[in-house]
């Protein structure tokens, strides 16, 4: 008896954000979608996970005018999305109404499928979300995190699929983000989720392993209904198994997907010439790595975490990192490495890392993480480090968004007029300060998304906004060079980036005005820490707030400081009692590590 294959295409939402860290824009999805809408997929993936932050933060493009714009481009194929449950596509936990106008406006601009999951594999995070999905009339899939611990057996894995299906989930889906499963281990998973209950089985796993396309012929011989799979460009690696090679292994057999070979392979050969624009952001950490069966770093992870340890200059150190995770995962539990558990993980990592000492600095997720406001860790925490973070705190026991109020009202009052719909207000709600900047640059038309570098062979340029290059032909002993100069805006301690391409060969080179070292503050060099009163951080990154001003007095232990570096707020506490001397930092500055951000006098 034979049983069609369904597949969903990761394309224009996971493939790019695990290898080129989420960076594909609008402009070069539009072009191939009359093909892809004809390919007779079970659905495409278009949304959510990374691609809204990346849209608001890096891209200056609109997310919800994204999603309209596929919406209309692929008017015959489902649009699904990933959904991190409570935590929609934040890093934190929001209020109910909140989770209910999100999917509520995600659905009328045209999501058709919810790929629901929770970090924490906490099913209480999920009901919400599942309530919303099926008020609007849309497909809520409920998602297995799939990881491997002492915690993480079958029967746990199967126990939450039944919980799911209870709460009226449509098909049920193992997330295999880090590409963790094995061959044999697949098939025992899916055939007891296959025994016992009733929703269709979805696998979507990456292949950073090497093992993806194994395990998901071992899912389909057990059963499974559905694979995700990449078009072959943006396959592989810490992506997933190739479209056209899972199309052509099942062709001629009982699991036959029916979709056209060629037609796809005409779709490879586009965004085979759509990646190379994007090069720059391509990491020598998403090719096949085995490691990943000990570290667990999932592919979307791995080229992010490449990519902000290469901005804080400590990309040689990214191995040490890879150490740390496991042992941070243990201490916390054993969460899946699942955003935002991979960012809450990896960056305490870095953390521990950078500063030479484990905990030394404890971000404020990780502090929030260990009084259970993300939910129920799957399993035992290290008490020691529990205690160190939040003291003798009361431990939430219960669902953490019960503990909401709700922020709706609040938000569109936040936002004010710079709000023109109430997408623009989940915007704001999202990521408050990119949100909100995002906005005001809408409305002032300053827009700039960051610049694409020429192609190493020199065969295209691929740059927009304040990035446009200026041409020179330089004469050197008798040989032309032709250079072009692209100033990308973006300045830090007083010095200036430029792109200097020559010959098609791009070059990043800094220059440093006269002036730039000239007094303290943001514009100038600060000094280095050396008294005992001197606030630093450990970790390049931005000021969030200032806590304290000049003639404060303050404790030993207060927080003066909150900075963000990876997406992850910390605290900074004053390392003496005293009074506040000097404030020499303010909202938005860029800090280095060792510089006096505050003077303190015992």
């Amino acid at each position: 008896m034979s049983k069609k294959i369904f597949v969903t295409d990761t394309i224009l939402r996971d493939a790019h954000q695990s290898l080129i860290a989420t960076r594909m824009r609008l402009e070069d999805m539009l072009p191939i979608c009359e093909k892809l809408d004809r390919v007779g997929y079970w659905s495409l993936e278009v949304w959510g996970g990374a691609t809204f932050d990346a849209c608001v933060r890096f891209l200056k493009e609109d997310p919800w005018e994204r999603l309209r714009q596929l919406r209309a481009a692929l008017p015959n194929t489902r649009l699904q999305m990933l959904l991190r449950g409570q935590n929609l596509l934040g890093y934190r936990h929001y209020s109910d109404d909140v989770v209910k106008a999100f999917v509520a406006k995600a659905a009328v601009n045209g999501i058709d499928v919810f790929r629901i999951f929770d970090a924490m594999n906490d099913v209480r995070n999920l009901r919400v979300a599942i309530e919303a999905v099926k008020a609007a009339g849309k497909h809520a899939q409920g998602t297995l995190c799939y990881t491997t611990s002492p915690v993480h057996t079958i029967d746990a894995f199967v126990a939450q699929a039944k919980q799911m299906e209870a709460m009226g989930c449509d098909s049920v889906a193992i997330k295999d983000m880090a590409g963790l499963l094995t061959p044999y281990a697949t098939g025992e998973l899916v055939k007891a989720l296959k025994a016992e209950q009733s929703l269709p089985v979805f696998i979507h796993s990456h292949d950073t392993a090497g093992l993806a396309a194994m395990c998901q012929l071992k899912a389909i011989e057990n059963g499974a209904d559905h694979i995700d799979t990449a078009i072959s460009a943006f396959a592989w690696g810490t992506s997933h198994p190739g479209t056209e090679s899972m199309v052509a292994a099942l062709k001629g057999s009982e699991y036959d997907t029916g979709l056209d070979l060629e037609l796809l392979q005409e779709i490879g050969l586009y965004f085979y010439a759509v990646r190379k624009k994007y090069h720059q952001f391509e990491s020598e950490f998403t090719a096949v790595d085995t490691r990943v069966q000990v570290n667990q770093v999932p592919g979307g992870m791995m080229s992010n975490l490449a990519n902000q340890l290469k901005e804080q200059g400590a990309l040689h150190r990214i191995n040490e990192v890879f150490e740390e995770i496991p042992k941070v995962r243990a201490d916390l539990g054993f969460p899946p490495l699942v955003t935002p558990t991979s960012q809450i993980v990896g960056t305490q990592a870095v953390f521990n890392v950078l500063a030479g000492e484990r905990y030394k600095t404890i971000t404020n997720e990780v502090k929030l993480y260990l009084q259970g406001r993300y939910g129920k860790a799957p399993g035992k925490v290290n008490e020691h480090l529990r205690f160190r973070a939040i003291g003798s705190e009361e431990v939430i026991e219960g669902r953490p968004a019960d503990l909401l109020k709700p922020e709706m009202a609040k938000l569109r009052t936040e936002i004010g007029a710079l709000a023109k719909s109430e997408e623009d207000v989940l915007t704001y709600a999202m990521f408050p300060d990119i949100g909100r900047k995002f906005l005001e640059e809408r409305a002032a038309g300053t827009l700039t998304p960051e610049v694409l570098l020429p192609i190493p062979d020199g065969s295209q340029t691929a740059v927009s906004g304040e990035g446009v290059p200026t041409e020179f032909v330089i004469d050197v002993h008798g040989e032309s060079y032709r250079v072009d100069i692209t100033g990308v805006g973006v300045k830090t301690d007083g010095k200036r980036h430029f792109y200097l391409s020559i010959d098609g060969m791009p070059e990043e080179v800094v220059f440093e005005p006269l002036n730039a070292f000239v007094g303290g503050g943001a514009g100038g060099k600060r000094k280095h820490a050396s008294a005992p009163g001197d606030v630093s951080t450990s970790m390049p990154g931005n000021i969030v707030d200032v806590l304290v001003k000049e003639g404060d007095v303050v404790k030993v232990g207060q927080p003066v400081l909150i900075t963000e570096a990876m997406k992850m707020e910390t605290e900074v506490q004053a390392p003496i009692a005293g009074t506040v001397k000097a404030v020499h930092v303010a909202k938005g500055d860029r800090v280095n590590p060792g510089e006096v951000l505050i003077e303190i006098e015992g």
